[in-house]
């Protein structure tokens, strides 16, 4: 069993978030799902990027390492494309057992990061034709997380959800992709905090 800290996606805390969180629940984990938005959802992108401009990435990497300042080193960061790079910014500034991405990743220097943590495995779940992939930023971070002598696996599913693993999101969900995806994020939690 270990602790992991589940970041939302741009969207907010929706039904895929919660249902991410009961799954690792499930599995003996436990979870503490971090909302950035006080309760805020947005069924829209272009609605829920405005607030994000709104309220500045900045502030909300800040709000990130605040939520998980009182868990214990070790703990999973994970989150979802904008809670990915939340994840990714809370892994540089604690020590992580892990780090799970899925529909996203942001290279160290859009971060304003020195670097990856050393040896600090990761993994990065897509679909192949994720209309919100930068396969350029995806390259950088996998660069930087082998500069850094650590692990990376990265996966990529079928199709062009984005939010993939969202049921709430019928036009992004991939039921066969997400049952995947379960399979190997779980496997890795129990590898990295074994």
């Amino acid at each position: 069993m270990t602790t992991i800290a589940l970041f939302h996606s741009v969207l907010g805390v929706r039904p895929g978030v919660t249902d991410a969180a009961d799954r690792l629940r499930a599995a003996g984990h436990e979870v503490r799902v971090v909302d950035q938005y006080d309760g805020r959802v947005f069924d829209d992108y272009a609605e829920a990027g405005a607030y994000v401009e709104s309220v500045g990435f900045p502030a909300l990497m800040a709000r990130a390492v605040d939520a998980v300042r009182d868990l214990p080193d070790g703990f999973v960061a994970a989150g979802f494309s904008n809670g990915a790079g939340m994840a990714e910014h809370v892994a540089t500034q604690r020590r992580c057992g892990g780090v799970l991405l899925v529909s996203g990743a942001l290279p160290m220097a859009v971060l304003g990061a020195p670097g990856w943590p050393a040896g600090l495995p990761a993994q990065l779940h897509r679909t192949t034709d994720d209309p919100k992939r930068s396969a350029e930023w995806d390259e950088a971070f996998a660069a930087d997380v082998a500069a850094a002598g650590a692990p990376l696996e990265v996966f990529r599913y079928p199709g062009e959800g984005h939010l993939f693993t969202d049921p709430s999101l019928p036009a992004e969900h991939d039921p066969e992709a997400t049952a995947l995806f379960w399979t190997r994020a779980l496997a890795f939690v129990d590898r990295v905090t074994g």
